[in-house]
């Protein structure tokens, strides 16, 4: 562990990563992680997660299965939730756009050329070359509060990934393979797949790396009150 980083330091220094490299991560490394990310609240402790860690064979396992699904339904087999509301208006709509136009443009990818960007999304698939993938997963019957005791957990592990200096890329593109994807786990009826993601050490060098989204100023989201 990085003893000279602050929780600050690793939100600062979280991104999302979209190419990796090679270099293998231990297990040592990731059940140290998991194990203090379930110190995230949850209402009642209910503790809602449940994470697959995959590498190695069983990963590209994993891979094969969903690339043999996408060769025969390249539109995927439907998500089980929708992953933007419908009809997204701005600003939220805006910033949706503004971080695709920068990813993109990163990789000299222009807007016209609509065969390159289906396969840098593609590229969600492989993990961008991560050698560690995460899949994580709730029960079907859970609300929104679980939910977002989930995404405490997944926070967390994003946040305990970056003081250790590895980067990791969030994933919800892996909802439209779903099938696929719960098949190769043996994800049992009663839990559904929110999202993987990608872990591991990041390609600093790479352009696709070199960018950050913006975020808003604290008065377009902070109301205060008697201070």
């Amino acid at each position: 562990m990085d003893g000279n980083i602050s929780v600050a330091d690793a939100i600062r220094a979280r991104y999302s990563c979209r190419a990796f490299l090679s270099r293998p991560v231990g297990h040592e490394t990731i059940a140290e992680i998991l194990g203090i990310a379930a110190r995230a609240p949850s209402g009642g402790n209910l503790q809602p997660w449940h994470v697959d860690v995959l590498t190695g064979a069983p990963l590209a396992a994993l891979k094969a299965k969903v690339a043999a699904s996408l060769a025969a339904n390249p539109k995927g087999e439907g998500t089980e939730f929708p992953v933007y509301p419908p009809g997204l208006a701005d600003p939220w709509r805006g910033r949706r756009f503004a971080c695709g136009e920068q990813l993109y443009e990163s990789i000299g990818i222009p807007r016209e050329d609509r065969p390159a960007r289906l396969m840098q999304f593609a590229r969600n698939f492989d993990l961008f070359g991560a050698p560690v993938g995460l899949f994580f997963s709730i029960p079907r019957h859970f609300g929104p509060p679980q939910w977002a005791h989930l995404g405490m957990f997944i926070q967390n592990v994003m946040l305990l990934a970056a003081e250790r200096g590895l980067a990791t890329c969030p994933q919800e593109a892996w909802a439209i393979v779903h099938k696929s994807v719960g098949e190769a786990l043996g994800l049992p009826p009663e839990r559904m797949l929110y999202c993987g993601m990608a872990l591991g050490y990041g390609d600093e060098a790479h352009p696709i790396n070199q960018w950050r989204t913006e975020r808003e100023s604290l008065d377009a989201f902070a109301t205060f009150a008697g201070f």
